[in-house]
């Protein structure tokens, strides 16, 4: 999809990492939860969190702090795990995403969307999808299909066949 796709405009949960400003398509994401437990499992890449129990459903977590080489924080009230759906091929995955916080929804049009510079970032561009501009600040707008590579979706896949959960996502 391209910024051009999205003549109309379109709405982005915000959310802070490190004091700046993230989002992803509200149409990617299912849900916010606060902070739960998330069980740690061995062998997985250090921004893999663990996995947590979405009403029976297994669903990984990942720290999007540790996955981007920022510095880590203790959680607080305010950390939450965004729940959204990732795109691999033709299969769709579901992963929570732990977050600083969650901002809210921003709706961002045509012209207030730029793509990501070329030069001077230190996130891989894929990874970015635009960048919102705003009247005070600058938001990041994630491409959650390329945020999670095909290394963390095959991982995924494999927790979520191993725990015995459907791993296309189950509607809860």
């Amino acid at each position: 999809m391209t910024i051009d796709d999205k003549k109309d405009g379109a709405q982005y949960l915000t959310f802070l990492l490190d004091s700046k400003l993230f989002a992803f398509d509200v149409l990617k994401t299912r849900e916010v939860l606060s902070i739960v437990d998330i069980t740690p499992i061995p062998g997985t890449p250090d921004y893999m969190t663990g996995v947590l129990n979405l009403r029976g459903s297994v669903v990984p977590v990942i720290d999007l702090r540790k996955k981007f080489g920022l510095r880590e924080t203790a959680y607080t009230e305010n950390t939450s795990i965004v729940i959204v759906e990732a795109a691999s091929g033709s299969e769709l995955v579901i992963v929570g995403a732990l977050v600083d916080a969650v901002r809210g929804v921003r709706r961002f049009e045509e012209n207030q969307l730029e793509p990501p510079p070329k030069v001077g970032m230190k996130l891989n561009l894929d990874l970015i999808y635009a960048i919102g501009k705003t009247e005070k600040d600058f938001v990041l707008i994630l491409n959650v299909d390329k945020v999670l590579s095909d290394e963390d979706i095959s991982l995924t896949k494999d927790l979520l066949d191993t725990a015995g959960n459907d791993s296309k996502g189950q509607e809860n």
